[in-house]
């Protein structure tokens, strides 16, 4: 009989496939450790199948628990969602609003989406703050913001609502008086053999989303930093080389002060576009002030972009 069950058995099933154990299932949901087993061995007969195998020291899913668990996955993000939509109509104007930026998407399109909610609704709190990487998602997840901006392909998880808001172009640069930019008559992109000799300036993550994996490092020296606006900074004093998004340098650029350098190995002429999405919790719903901040960002980038 499948009538009788219960997203908190879903909900069960999920936490020991996750921990994998009864008791570490017990301590996350806050259940003793026997109501944990009692949940699942009524799942397990309400389903007619084998979910773990007890006989080893730790419960092992059986195959038929692996494929019932991302249907048990599935239904309870259904199921928040559904809560958290209905949720969402009776509630009003959110008090404050939350936000984390990639550090590579361009704030001025934050600006304008922020002028408009002040506009609409002046008594919002905001608190904003930029982030590279991975730290936008893990700040989302926790609970730490109710929207956050990403760039790149990179950051997915089931349960975070993705929503591309427009590309971000990105391209290899270095100070104007650092070797590499001492060639302005050559032909052809540089090959990596050249660009091995001088230092690369890389963006790093601190979280563990990326799991520690470099993106576009040609280079054997690399300093690593922790922020765009230090790895800009080391760029324009000659220090190294690297990438930076190409609203962040456009002025050094017109001015002079940095070169862009064509790098074949990391996109066309050394330039290469990623996505940015606007991302919120699935088992959230956008408030009308949020909501607002989205319909503004989307507004900008719609005329920037024409």
């Amino acid at each position: 009989m499948l009538d009788g069950l219960t997203l908190d058995q879903l909900r069960v099933l999920v936490a020991v496939a996750e921990t994998g154990s009864f008791r570490a299932a017990a301590k996350r949901i806050r259940r003793v450790q026997s109501a944990v087993s009692h949940a699942i061995a009524t799942l397990e007969a309400q389903l007619g199948v084998v979910l773990f195998d007890r006989s080893a020291r730790r419960p092992e899913m059986t195959p038929e628990g692996r494929a019932l668990l991302t249907d048990a996955k599935a239904i309870l993000l259904r199921a928040d969602a559904m809560r958290a939509r209905a949720r969402g109509m009776g509630e009003g104007v959110e008090l404050g609003v939350s936000l984390v930026v990639d550090t590579l998407f361009p704030l001025k399109a934050v600006a304008y989406a922020l002028r408009d909610l002040q506009k609409a609704y002046p008594s919002v709190a905001v608190n904003l703050r930029t982030a590279p990487l991975g730290e936008p998602l893990v700040a989302l997840r926790d609970g730490r913001c109710a929207l956050a901006i990403t760039v790149g392909e990179e950051f997915r998880e089931p349960q975070i609502q993705l929503e591309a808001l427009s590309p971000v172009p990105f391209v290899v640069v270095v100070a104007a008086h650092h070797p590499l930019a001492k060639h302005p008559d050559r032909s052809g992109p540089l090959n990596p053999a050249e660009l091995a000799e001088h230092l690369q300036i890389v963006l790093e993550d601190t979280t563990a989303q990326t799991g520690r994996k470099d993106f576009g490092v040609l280079s054997p020296g690399t300093w690593r930093v922790a922020g765009q606006d230090v790895k800009h900074a080391m760029i324009r004093e000659g220090l190294g080389w690297g990438r930076l998004p190409l609203w962040a340098v456009e002025d050094d650029l017109a001015q002079g002060r940095l070169n862009r350098l064509d790098v074949s190995a990391l996109g066309r002429h050394g330039r290469v576009d990623l996505e940015a999405y606007l991302a919120h919790r699935s088992d959230q719903t956008l408030g009308p002030a949020a909501r607002a901040i989205r319909s503004g960002l989307l507004s900008y980038l719609a005329v920037a972009g024409a």
